[in-house]
């Protein structure tokens, strides 16, 4: 029946008529009980009650008298309580005195606990119809649990119909935890932990209030950690005591940032008492609208409409024992199947079914692990339940079929709400028809006419799930659904229970359910707004106290519904309304959220309060189901999400997709989450254990952090982080913009769970790094968690290995255990069928111990990893058996990362059922000592103890017997700052260090990490509060960082105790840089960092003459400072060099680059590791990450600028000797070079031409040179002179070049004076070439020289490291001894004789071209670099031509400017060998214009070393014949004709190849890179080229086998896995990924091209001036599929800057199996003449004849000769020289 609506004069008559009714029942009330109004300060008698004076009014302490209104000082007086306003609201102004409540009648002792009877204190009433005589009883049901209960004493009242408690019939127990103390005057009651005598719950703050529709009672709790009650939104775990209202009753209400009741009905709460860990918890079994309120004493009273009060107290040892107790008491949690805990993704209105396949199929192509699809309500046809729309949704059916085909699962939405109109056919809807002749309805008051509401169908009625006749109907329609539908688990949503129109389609009738006389704070202050009508009837009763049981009963019904679609099956059931239990039923999420950063944030709260509840499988709807997500805001959801048990992303219509995939394939959103979902399915067997525990035992699944640390207080108020269990914990990004989170890191040892490294985090609240794909995973040591290799469905997971991860805690101990079962049968655990292990690990023993197998199909799988996590110590031997089996085996495949403390044990085979151990071996190895003592003089046990260091002798002497202790800490980390682009550290000195090593300490250190570079970064450490020395060469780096995020190859961590820096490959996980070791020091004149190594694969560092290419790590130390040094074995030599590449194991590659110029020493050490020490400047690091070799050296040479393009004749062979008498000993060996018609481009002349060696003279035996020089150059050839920096200033006639020196004071000085530093034998002095007037100067005396004396097209630098024949001035005596003879002296040749042997005095000062001035203490080891580019900048500007200029002293960039020869090394056949590793470390260098001096510089050389050097030298970048005077002529043509004719035929392939050679040196100039290429570079998946040194290719394509020793006439060579041809015959040699014995006669080098490859020839001349007029050449080397590939670069050869002013040509060349084209790419410059194609050969083109070969070329097509067609050798030759063919032009040939 409607309400009757009123007139308005009617509502006036009864506003005044009800103020009338008020006042005249105030008085009544005053006369009657004298009952005070107001406060009265005087005492009243007791019996009238008592108001506090405002000495004691204990504010906090009031409870309010007026809880459903504003309160009023008139409502106050007529309730009997005490008026006092404050100033605020929050606190009541009206409050109870001490005449309410009931008065005990004397207690008694029952069975099962106490008994009493209340009878009610005579006060005003509050609401109306008091109860005035109560049951009080108690039950002390176990040691732990107490329940107490108060009742109408005569009348039988409501109490909720749980389906699991049940009455208790036992007696009280004898060892209860607590003592219960009841109150009489007035009643209340105390429950007591015996044990510290804590009062847990004290109902004496305020008096209880027992009428029909009202019940009140207040408990003071003993501290103010309270945690549970719900459901709302909760900002925070810990409840905030601030005078808060929660109202609990069920309803459908978005939740928001408000105090609204929401979907379940939660009473449970728990309290914190003290840091032993006690707590407890209070549970009251009502189901009853209520508000729970909460105010700061702490106290909390509750507000109920009805029902009893029926309080459960538990107490436990520790928080988890207390959640623990409470799901004993209301039914533990179900156990879900094994694929609930995979994710799922769901949408409210996909559309149609094609959108729902679009969106799966588009996650399975990312990869994304996904288990479960949902449809929400627009499966169905008008969104009825158990229908679907066949025209929206056609072929459901069949798409479920497809979703069960791969292994994934499909769940569907089914509201309770029933729609009472026909199907959108006109039939019946025969669910509505079935169930009305069952009568399964929810009924109006009268108990027989279903009630009608509104929902998504229309009007609906709504099933009574509390009816066992309702139950098997909803089962009966299930069963049918799911013939149609074959769905796997349902979502029961909308049952709060849930209706648009309010209460019913007819409204609510006007009476005490509807409109009782308290209503609580409820959403709309409206019992049955957004539901049903409160005197609704359902079996269980009125709806006024069952209604939040709805829910509840729905899970119950559609539990048993499952069972009858699944026999014996697990189910899925996710439900939106909840009470007390339903966690053994279903799983729960967390409602219809908003895609919101808070609300993410508010669901952690919400998950651990479900935790609490009961109802372990809960999540929040991940990205938000409201409003418009966004790519950030859902990939943090998603990482997050990864993590809530109950993992599904879901989102309303009317808002933009959100499933991963959505936001592409290669997004960082799709990598991030399908990152994050493999470890979450990776740790599926240790969740679904946590599962098991929470179904035996109660445990908590989410577990809040103080469950875990409850003696930490700082625990108690986390709610930014949770666990998994006890040894998971989970950090997520919580913040918009965020990349670092501000996390507490409890009182346990903890790894970082995707590296496995120990973090030094300890009770602190810490900063951590989690950038935009990152989420906090730490693990806790002490725990072994079983993990699993994950696979994209859990169905696909559970067939992968399993394994185990191990956290070992301070004591090397850990524990775990694992059950197993098949994932999905009911009742495993209760009939036995299942498999469980426990898991030990003490003393390096791990015990696998099964002690239960009764799943005989489990058995199959097997223990495959383990991995252990904090073994401080390297790992020797593994063992592995079979339990109680006595013989034990080695397990082989291990390793152990000692950058992270990991070992991984793989490829084991525990199969389940049985039990297993495994042991390893730890020893402390001599790898790890890092030297404590490096100096010069030797170490003694004492003066190893006086530094600080730990001494142990040792029979090696190689192995340091004085070393740093590892847990060395000289600085801390004060600070560490991390944005987008980098971190910034701040390192302070610690004081009371105990180590004392060279040199004074700087105290505040700054440390800079800069992201230039997706595939580059900087790190750099230097005096935080004074400038030092720092590098002045620029370098080519962005000016504001490039890198992204989600792009970058690398991770960067900072480490401490001790400090480092670890550098990480994140498409491996390999740490490539870890200097977290024993021995930093930045002390003014000592700097030493080590670091780790990824692998033992290390190159480069120089210059120093090396055995291999590859570095021996077996305790080397390599020295650095450039010196005047011939090459031998470990002495420094001429360039300075700190770059090295490593490769790592799994293939990739990187470059390290510190930028420092101090004299330096390297040491590696079989860890592997290396240790850098210097004397000065800073820390600064460059690192490049490839991943590949040759990638890698490209980036390098990006940095430090790309090598100089030599001019085309510099490619041609050059002739020297040091030791011409005279012009006519030049013109001899010129004239033998032309007879003998060897190939032959530059001349030079050593010092021998100048007169006394002076710069800029020519000697008079050599006055005819000039002459020479014209002649020789009129045929094509060049010339190179050599110049030495020193000038001399002590001629009897005047030296021009001093004197102009002079002049523009271009000399190297003494500092703050204007003296010169003279050195050498005689007084000269050094220019010092930093200074932009000494560029200047020297460009002059170049053009005096050039344009008055004689021609030169190239210039040799020599003697620049600087060299001199004195020890640092014509004295020997230097000034500054600190400067010269350092506190520490690196490792150098002369180690003892001081910085300044054989060089200048490191005091002496150089000026900067910014006019700063620093020490050659400094800057000596770039001396050579310094005088590199004023020398290419005055020989490009005297000359006007492009031109070479070939240093001997170089640092990193010089190769911008210069080539470089390999010094003055020997004629011996080590030399030999050894100029290919020279070669291939200056490649990686960034000097690619290298050689060595062919048939070695000093003594004299053999014949047979001097030919297999012409041979190998022939295919230098820089091929120059080199001797010193005294020995004899051994130029090609001063032996013999065989000698010449061998020579002739080895340079002519070298200028047959020099176009080929040329384009390489173009690549390299343009893009970086090397020209002379290890093997290693082309073919880094090919672990045996990583160690070949003796064998190198020109570019990609050519392969030069050497012989390197004497009498040896074949030679071993590897092969690389590709297709190569020989070159001399063109053949197949077929061979491939093998060692192999080639044929090498004395005259011969093994030569092969490489299949894929199309090499640009050119006929070869005497030199490149006749060369570059010959026929051009295609040389096309096809691979296994008959295709190739190449370039040609193409310039005059000479003019400067042709690629960066576009004057060049390039052309692209294509092979496909019959097809060659020639595509031009650009035409800056055509010389027709120079580019005529005469010859094309074709090697591999397939066995089929070719008969005929046509030409298209400008438009025109003709046919070619054929010159060679030879099918059995797959060699193809055209001749093209008659038809006028140019390569300027594009060309196609075909057959």
């Amino acid at each position: 029946m409607a309400r009757k609506k009123f007139s308005g004069l009617e509502i006036s008559l009864i506003v005044l008529f009800a103020i009338v009714t008020i006042i005249a029942i105030a008085l009544i009330v005053v006369l009657a009980t004298k009952t005070p109004a107001v406060e009265q300060t005087s005492s009243p008698s007791s019996e009238l009650g008592r108001c506090p004076s405002d000495q004691k009014d204990a504010i906090n302490e009031r409870i309010n008298c007026i809880p459903e209104q504003s309160p009023t000082k008139a409502i106050c007086a007529q309730r009997g309580c005490c008026w006092k306003p404050w100033n605020n609201s929050f606190i009541p102004w009206c409050f109870f005195a001490e005449n309410h409540g009931y008065n005990s009648q004397g207690i008694k002792t029952t069975t099962a606990g106490l008994e009493t009877q209340l009878t009610r204190i005579s006060s005003p009433t509050i609401f109306g119809n008091d109860i005035n005589t109560l049951h009080f009883t108690t039950e002390h049901q176990t040691p732990n649990r107490l329940r107490f209960k108060i009742t109408d004493r005569f009348k039988s009242r409501y109490e909720v119909p749980h389906q699991y408690v049940k009455p208790f019939t036992g007696k009280a127990t004898s060892d209860a935890l607590y003592d219960v103390v009841v109150k009489q005057t007035p009643f209340s009651i105390q429950v007591i932990r015996k044990t510290t005598k804590n009062v847990l719950f004290d109902t004496s703050v305020g008096p209880l209030v027992y009428s029909d529709q009202y019940l009140q009672i207040s408990t003071r709790l003993p501290s103010e950690y309270m945690y549970g009650l719900g459901e709302h939104i909760h900002k925070r775990f810990r409840h905030d005591l601030n005078w808060k209202t929660w109202p609990i009753f069920t309803r459908d209400q978005l939740p928001g940032d408000n105090n609204n009741n929401l979907y379940g009905h939660q009473t449970f709460f728990m309290c914190m008492e003290n840091t032993t860990g006690n707590a407890f918890g209070v549970f009251l079994m009502n189901s009853n609208a209520m508000e729970i309120f909460i105010q700061p004493t702490p106290i909390v009273t509750y507000r109920v409409t009805g029902g009893i009060l029926d309080f459960y107290i538990f107490l436990g040892d520790t928080p988890e024992q207390v959640v623990q107790q409470f799901q004993q008491l209301i039914g533990l949690p179900a156990m879900p199947a094994y694929w609930n805990l995979g994710f799922q993704l769901s949408r409210w209105n996909y559309g149609s079914l094609d959108v729902v396949k679009e969106v799966v199929k588009r996650n399975r192509e990312a990869g994304i692990p996904y288990d479960t699809q949902v449809t929400d309500i627009d499966y169905m046809e008008d969104k009825k339940a158990f229908t679907y729309d066949k025209t929206k949704f056609k072929g459901l059916p069949e798409f479920v079929q497809d979703l069960h085909a791969h292994e994934q699962k499909y769940v569907i939405i089914l509201d309770p709400g029933i729609a009472i109109n026909k199907r959108a056919d006109g039939t019946n809807y025969e669910t509505y028809d079935r169930g009305n002749a069952q009568h399964v309805w929810v009924n109006e008051s009268d108990g027989v006419t279903p009630l009608i509401g509104e929902v998504w169908p229309g009007l609906t009625v709504y099933p009574d799930f509390t009816s066992p006749q309702c139950e098997k109907w909803w089962a009966d329609e299930c069963s049918l659904f799911y013939k149609d539908v074959p769905y796997d688990g349902l979502w029961i949503d909308m049952n709060e229970v849930s209706s648009f129109v309010q209460g019913s389609k007819e409204g609510c009738k006007d009476n005490r359910w509807n409109y009782p006389p308290f209503t609580p704070d409820i959403l709309d202050k409206l019992m049955y707004s957004k539901t049903i009508c409160m005197d609704s009837v359902q079996h269980w009763g009125k709806q006024y106290d069952v209604h939040s049981l709805y829910g509840y009963s729905m899970a119950i019904a559609t539990e048993k519904a499952l069972e009858k679609v699944f026999p014996n099956k697990r189910n899925f059931i996710l439900t939106r309304s909840t009470f007390a239990g339903s966690g053994r039923h279903a799983a729960h999420w967390l409602g219809d959220n908003t895609a919101s950063w808070e609300q993410m944030e508010w669901s952690i709260a919400g998950m651990l309060e479900f935790s609490l509840f009961g109802m372990p499988l809960v999540g929040a709807d991940i990205c938000g189901f409201v409003g418009e997500t966004t790519e950030e805001l859902c990939r943090r959801w998603m990482q997050f999400g990864a993590f809530y048990p109950f993992s599904r992303n879901h989102n309303a219509e009317n808002y933009q997709h959100q499933d991963p995939a959505f936001f592409g394939p290669d997004s960082i959103m799709v990598k991030s989450s399908r990152h994050y979902l493999n470890i979450r399915y990776t740790l599926l067997p240790f969740l679904y254990t946590l599962f098991y525990k929470a179904h035996c035992c109660g445990e908590t699944v989410a577990r809040p952090v103080l469950h875990e640390f409850y003696n930490d207080t700082n625990s108690w108020i986390e709610d930014m982080e949770f666990l998994w269990g006890p040894a998971l914990l989970i950090t997520p990004v919580l913040r918009q913009g965020a990349e670092i989170v501000s996390a507490y890191i409890p009182d346990a040892t903890w790894y970082d769970y995707e590296t496995g490294a120990k973090k030094p985090w300890r009770k602190q609240r810490v900063e951590i790094p989690l950038p935009a794909d990152k989420i906090g995973l730490h693990l806790r040591g002490g725990y072994i968690i079983p993990i699993q290799q994950p696979n994209v469905t859990t169905t696909a997971s559970r067939r992968n290995p399993l394994g185990l991860l191990i956290a070992l805690d301070d004591n090397k101990t850990a524990k775990g255990d694992f059950f197993w079962d098949d994932g999905e049968t009911k009742d495993t655990i209760e009939s036995g069928k299942y498999i469980f292990y426990t898991f030990s690990v003490s003393n390096n023993n791990l015990n696998i111990t099964c002690t239960h197998s009764s799943y005989p199909e489990g058995e199959s799988l097997s223990f495959e990893t383990i991995k252990v996590l904090g073994l401080p110590l390297s790992v020797t031997n593994v063992t592995g058996a079979e339990l109680n089996n006595t013989s034990t085996s080695f397990h082989a495949d291990f390793s152990y990362d000692p950058s992270n403390q990991v070992l991984l044990i793989k490829n084991l085979k525990f199969n389940l059922g049985k039990s297993f151990q495994v042991k390893w071996d730890q020893v402390s190895s001599e790898s790890e000592k890092f030297n404590c003592y490096p100096d010069a003089d030797l170490a003694t046990e004492q003066t190893c103890k006086d530094r600080g260091c730990l001494w142990q002798a040792t029979s090696s002497v190689r192995v340091p017997a004085c070393y740093f202790p590892m847990d060395a800490n000289p600085y801390t980390v004060n600070r560490i700052q991390y944005s987008s682009t980098g971190i910034t550290v701040d390192l302070h000195f610690s004081s009371n260090t105990r180590l004392k090593l060279p040199s004074d300490p700087i105290s505040h250190l700054r440390v800079e990490v800069k992201y230039h570079k997706n595939d580059m970064l900087q790190f750099k450490i230097y005096d935080a509060q004074k400038k030092r020395y720092e590098v002045p060469v620029p370098l080519n780096i962005p000016t504001t960082p490039t890198s992204t995020y989600e792009n970058k190859l690398y991770d960067v961590e900072i480490k401490e105790k001790p400090f480092g820096i670890q550098i990480r490959r994140r498409s491996t996980g390999r740490v490539i840089w870890d200097s977290h070791l024993p021995g930093f020091a930045f002390n003014d004149q000592f700097i030493q960092i080590s670091t780790r190594l990824p692998s033992k694969y290390i190159y480069g560092l120089g210059e120093v003459e090396h055995t291999s290419f590859l570095h021996d790590l077996n305790w080397h130390t390599w020295r650095m400072f450039t010196r005047d040094q011939h090459p031998g074995y470990k002495p420094n030599s001429y360039g300075f060099h700190p770059y090295y590449m490593a490769l790592e194991d799994e293939g990739n590659a990187h470059g390290v680059l510190l930028l420092n110029s101090n004299s330096m020493d390297v040491t590696f050490q079989p860890t592997p590791a290396l240790t850098y020490r210097m004397i000065g400047g800073i820390l600064d690091f460059y690192m490049f990450l490839g991943p590949t070799p040759e990638v890698a050296t490209q980036q390098y040479h990006e940095v430090i600028g790309h090598p100089v393009m030599p001019p085309y004749w510099a490619l041609g062979f050059q002739l020297y000797h040091y030791g011409y008498r005279n012009t006519s000993q030049v013109k001899e060996v010129f004239n033998d070079m032309v007879d003998a018609r060897i190939p032959y481009d530059v001349q030079y002349t050593d010092i021998d031409y100048v007169e006394r060696q002076l710069n800029f003279t020519i000697d008079d035996e050599f006055r005819y040179l000039p002459q020479f020089v014209d002649e020789i150059r009129a045929q094509g050839m060049r010339h190179i002179i050599i110049l030495d920096p020193a000038i001399s200033g002590n001629e009897t006639k005047p030296n021009p070049a001093f004197t102009r020196g002079l002049e523009k004071d271009v000399f190297v000085k003494w500092p703050n004076t204007s003296d010169i530093c003279w050195a050498k034998r005689a007084q000269v002095a050094f220019p010092d070439f930093f200074k932009n007037s000494t560029a200047e100067w020297w460009e002059k005396e170049m053009e005096h020289f050039y344009n008055d004396q004689m021609k030169f097209d190239g210039l040799w630098i020599d003697m620049n490291e600087p060299s001199c024949f004195v020890h640092g001035t014509i004295t020997n005596e230097c000034r500054n001894t600190k400067l010269n003879n350092p506190p520490y002296f690196p490792e150098l040749t002369k180690r003892t004789e001081g910085l300044y042997f054989r060089t200048m005095c490191m005091e002496t000062e150089h000026v900067l071209s910014d006019e700063s001035s620093v020490l050659h203490y400094d800057v000596h080891n770039l001396y050579g670099w310094s005088q590199a580019k004023p020398t290419y900048d005055a020989l490009k500007k005297v000359t006007g031509k492009r031109g070479i200029v070939i240093s001997r002293s170089t640092y990193p960039t010089a190769g911008r400017w210069a080539g470089h020869w390999l010094g003055d090394n020997y004629a011996d056949w080590s030399n030999l060998e050894k100029s290919i590793i020279g070669m291939m470390e200056f490649s990686l260098f960034g000097i690619s214009y290298t050689g060595a001096d062919i048939c070695g510089f000093f003594n004299n050389s053999e014949y047979q070393l001097c030919a297999r050097w012409m041979q190998l030298g022939a295919f230098y970048p820089y091929a120059r014949y080199h001797s010193i005077a005294s020995t004899r002529r051994q130029d090609p043509a001063s032996w013999n004709e065989t000698f010449s004719a061998m020579s002739r035929n080895v340079l002519n392939i070298r200028y047959t190849l020099l176009p080929y050679f040329y384009t390489q040196m173009h690549e390299i100039h343009a893009h970086g890179g090397t020209v002379i290429r290890p093997l290693m570079h082309e073919f880094f998946d090919d672990k045996e080229t990583w160690a070949v040194f003796k064998q190198f290719l020109w570019g990609p394509a050519f392969m030069v086998t050497p012989v390197m020793e004497f009498n040896v006439f074949e030679v071993e060579g590897y092969v690389p896995n590709a297709r190569w041809f020989d070159y001399h015959t063109g053949h197949d040699i077929h061979v491939r990924g093998q060692t192999k014995i080639f044929d090498a006669p004395l005259d011969y080098i093994n030569l092969h091209v490489r299949g894929g490859y199309i090499l640009p020839c050119q006929e070869p001349a005497n030199n490149t001036f006749y060369s570059r007029q010959n026929f051009m050449e295609l040389l096309v080397a096809a691979d296994d599929n008959q295709m190739a590939q190449g370039s040609l670069f193409w310039d005059d050869g000479e003019t400067i800057d042709t690629y960066e002013k576009d004057l060049y040509f390039m052309a692209q060349f294509h092979f496909n199996k019959t097809i060659l084209t020639s595509t031009v790419l650009k035409s800056g410059y055509v010389n027709a003449n120079e580019m005529r194609l005469g010859t094309i050969k074709i090697w591999g083109k397939g066995y089929s004849s070719v008969d005929s070969v046509t030409l298209r070329y400008k438009g025109n097509t003709q046919q070619v000769p054929i010159a060679e067609n030879n099918p059995n050798n797959e060699i193809l030759i055209l001749d093209l020289k008659q038809l006028n063919v140019a390569l300027n032009e594009s060309i196609e040939v075909y057959w």
